[in-house]
């Protein structure tokens, strides 16, 4: 390989990073974190919205227990998976519900392997 095409290869190659680099930071802006919450009957996904962290005290399990133990209850935004404007499959807001303590109630981080749509603001 010649040193031109070494180095046209090593521009491209630094040209599609900047590229990805780029735009990883506006999926990075606004993260939402999703939680599932298991009972003995049943299991959802959760998301908290801006206003819900702020009441809370913090987007992570150890606060989300803490605030439903402390308030005996937490109204949270429900996921679901559904399909977007554009044909892809994404998990999204579906409604408010409210959680109540209970002792069999587990919170647990959950990982999407799709597009995650922010909670509204209220």
């Amino acid at each position: 390989m010649s040193n031109t095409t070494r180095n046209r290869t090593l521009a491209y190659l630094l040209a599609a990073g900047t590229v990805i680099f780029a735009s990883a930071p506006s999926f990075a802006q606004d993260p939402t974190s999703l939680f599932e919450v298991v009972t003995v009957k049943d299991q959802i996904v959760i998301a908290l919205s801006a206003k819900d962290i702020e009441t809370v005290g913090g987007n992570d399990v150890t606060a989300i227990g803490q605030a439903i133990k402390a308030k005996g209850e937490l109204t949270v935004w429900q996921y679901a998976v559904r399909k977007g404007t554009d044909g892809q499959l994404e998990q999204a807001p579906l409604k408010r519900v409210s959680l109540l303590g209970a002792d069999s109630l587990r919170v647990e981080p959950y990982s999407a392997s799709i597009r995650v749509v922010p909670a509204p603001e209220e």
